[in-house]
């Protein structure tokens, strides 16, 4: 754990629009900032990633006060910050670039939503050939409708999308097992 890079993805006030509806894991802030707390202590590699996004109306847009850091895992100053336009924080970014330059060191990817920017995070860092542990408390996410119509509950979609990176893209944990 002493090389891994934390990687914190969309920790925004956006997160919290009503759009998003209903969401499981109302643990996942404390989660994440316990993890946070466990590598500032250490003196690790942190990467906060924020979604800068160009639709209008995004609760995302810059200058938006969505686009703002949560408060309880905002980054400290000399923190690294990453903007992304997408939803990899991979694409577009020099994020590859600065975990070359780090060594290609173990990642340690968190944050919200899974389903979303963190699973796209996940797989593109796999296919780039990074190892990644990804603490499923430390995501969350939220009710999904399928293309037939089917509301999937947020625990449901969370649960399944944990279990199609496990093995494969990452190596599902929780933030016991990684700060042990």
């Amino acid at each position: 754990m002493a090389d891994d890079v934390l990687i914190l993805i969309d920790q925004q006030k956006a997160m919290r629009h009503p759009k998003w509806g209903p969401r499981n894991n109302v643990s996942a802030e404390s989660n994440i900032a316990r993890l946070l707390a466990a590598w500032r202590n250490g003196g690790r590699p942190i990467i906060h990633v924020k979604h800068d996004s160009t639709s209008p109306g995004s609760p995302f847009a810059p200058g938006q006060e969505g686009n703002d850091f949560l408060p309880l895992t905002a980054p400290l100053p000399g923190e690294t910050v990453i903007a992304k336009k997408v939803h990899s924080a991979f694409i577009g970014t020099d994020l590859a670039q600065r975990l070359e330059a780090m060594g290609r060191p173990k990642l340690v990817i968190c944050g919200v939503l899974l389903a979303n920017s963190v699973e796209a995070t996940v797989r593109v860092g796999a296919n780039l050939g990074f190892s990644i542990r990804l603490p499923g408390d430390a995501c969350w996410s939220c009710d999904k409708r399928d293309l037939t119509g089917r509301l999937w509950p947020a625990e449901d979609v969370h649960q399944l999308t944990l279990a199609l990176l496990d093995g494969e893209y990452a190596a599902v944990t929780t933030v016991g097992e990684i700060l042990g």
